[in-house]
Parts: structure tokens; sequence; C-alpha cells
């Protein structure tokens, strides 16, 4: 009698810890890249702190102009100011004075 003998293959017991291993790979590639994954929260606080300085720039020259406007105001006009302001509107200035030209400083 012819007797044939089955050897047990492992492959089936691969097949379950295999689909797991991929799904927590899929799971855990979108939890970090994904676009509200981990570095995602990392690229936002970046940017957070970048508008942040922006703001505070702003915040200061806004300061800083509405300081200069207040010495314009009538009955604390500042006669150094509306000397200022005159000379650059008019471009002018007294023969017996040295001018110093400066380009606009766009940062400030």
């Amino acid at each position: 009698m012819w007797t044939r003998q089955h050897k047990e293959r492992n492959t089936g017991r691969l097949i379950v810890p295999a689909l797991t291993v991929l799904f927590l790979s899929y799971f855990g590639f979108h939890a970090y890249h994904g676009e509200f994954g981990i570095y995602s929260k990392y690229q936002l606080q970046d940017r957070t702190a970048e508008l942040q300085a922006k703001l505070d720039a702003i915040k200061a020259q806004r300061v800083d102009l509405e300081r200069r406007v207040q010495l314009l105001h009538d009955g604390t006009l500042e006669k150094d100011m509306l000397d200022e302001q005159a000379r650059k509107a008019l471009n002018l200035s007294h023969p017996d004075e040295i001018t110093i030209i400066r380009s606009p400083d766009l940062s400030n």
C-alpha cells in the first residue's frame, strides 16, 4: 500500500501575521506623515512661530507709527517732527546743513 506523506507548510501560519504587519505599517505611516499626523503638527508649530514673529514685528511698527502720528496732533505738535516731515515732503534743507541721504529701509 502506498502512503502519501503530507508535509505541513508554514505559509498558512504566516498569512495572518503578515496581514497584521501590513495593516499596522499602513496606519503607522499615515499617523506620522498624514495630513493630520505627527510631522504635520511640527510643521504647523513652525509656521505658527514664524507668523507670530511677523505679527510681533508688525505690532512694533504700528506702535512706532502711532507714536509718530501722536506727535503731529494739534496741541502736542512738536517743532522737530513738523520740521522733519516738511523737509522730507519738500526735499529741502538749509544751506548751512549737511544732508545725509539714506535709502528707505523696507524692513522697519
